[in-house]
């Protein structure tokens, strides 16, 4: 708690020393954001337990241009989840230098703020946008601080997001871990685009052998058609067909585990509204930072040995009550093999900009 509030009285400071250096700033720019998340999953099944997850993630930063192409970041995040004994259950220092160009951006430090977190469905709010079954989508809610590697590109056919994030340094307690991964997509002739994701978790390290090294690698392609259909302003269709291959131990390869899986998904979007349908089949599939509901193992860890089938349909009401302000609540119920469950979340996320120089 000490830490968190010394950190965040520090933004201040952050500013001051930002503005004063011998730096050749073009700007100088105080930046406040917070993602407000309440998460409600009704969930009683073999593979995955109900949670709530309820909190506020808060990010203040100082920004510095520097030259027409790079820019400074310096301040202080802090997650508060509701109903804690801690005043934040994570501090972190917020450190990034950010280089720009025509299509493109690169950062180095702390991770920019994912904009799938508060998108209008929340089978797209995970921290990169990947389909649920590679990275669950509550992620962006239990882990939304990164720091590592991104690569940002955004071209008239292709888009993608590149990123490392590392999680935990090799010590005498426990491996070091990091996640990477690609979602990106290239647009075709019409309505049709070419989606793709790659997604690793790795923990290994060589300083210390603390535990097994270990590996989840997932992938992911496939086909959306995207438009305009009467009345709804925006209909999108998609199929992916995905492979994974899970090691937990890389001293018993008796232990892995080659997966696939087809994920089908329809969406509707109309004045604020979206409602989707999503259907999955999988077969041996088990990615360390996936969706339970998707995967082929049980909450005991034992495994499933037949096809896993899940599917689920939402309805979502987008909220703008200001420019800067977006809410978002929705509804799902969910099919996991027979049993018939329900769930909810709201998000709020709000930003607000404050020029210094």
């Amino acid at each position: 708690m000490l830490r968190a509030v010394r950190l965040l009285a520090a933004v201040p400071a952050l500013i001051a020393a930002t503005a004063t250096t011998g730096l050749a700033q073009d700007s100088v720019a105080l930046h406040a954001n917070v993602l407000f998340y309440g998460d409600n999953t009704e969930f009683r099944n073999p593979f995955r337990e109900g949670e709530t997850i309820f909190g506020a993630a808060v990010r203040l930063t100082a920004v510095a241009g520097i030259g027409d192409r790079t820019t400074l970041t310096l301040g202080a995040f802090g997650n508060q989840r509701f109903g804690s004994e801690k005043g934040f259950d994570l501090a972190r220092p917020v450190v990034s230098v950010t280089i720009r160009g025509a299509r493109s951006s690169f950062t180095f430090g702390t991770l920019p703020i994912s904009s799938h977190a508060g998108a209008a469905g929340p089978d797209l709010n995970g921290p990169h946008g990947l389909l649920p079954p590679i990275q669950r989508e509550t992620l962006a809610f239990d882990r939304p601080y990164e720091a590592g590697l991104q690569w940002l590109f955004a071209g008239r056919r292709l888009r993608q997001d590149v990123w490392l994030d590392w999680q935990r340094v090799n010590t005498r307690d426990h491996r070091e871990r990091f996640d990477a991964g690609v979602n990106g997509a290239f647009g075709l002739t019409g309505p049709f685009t070419i989606p793709y994701e790659a997604h690793i978790v790795h923990e290994g390290g060589q300083l210390f052998r603390s535990g097994p090294v270990a590996d989840s690698q997932s992938a992911a392609a496939g086909v959306s058609l995207r438009g305009r259909l009467g009345a709804l302003e925006t209909v999108q269709v998609e199929a992916f067909g995905l492979a994974t291959r899970f090691v937990p131990d890389r001293a018993s390869p008796e232990r892995d585990r080659n997966g696939a899986g087809f994920l089908g998904r329809a969406s509707a979007e109309r004045a604020g509204w979206r409602a989707h349908l999503l259907v999955w089949r999988g077969w041996d599939f088990i990615t360390d930072e996936g969706d339970s509901n998707y995967l082929s193992i049980r909450r005991d860890g034992s495994r499933y040995g037949g096809t896993r089938d899940y599917s689920e349909v939402g309805l979502t009401r987008l909220f703008q009550p200001a420019p800067g302000v977006t809410i978002h609540a929705s509804g799902r119920v969910h099919r996991i093999e027979e049993h018939y469950e329900y769930s909810y979340r709201i998000l709020a996320v709000v930003g607000a900009e404050w020029k210094v120089k």
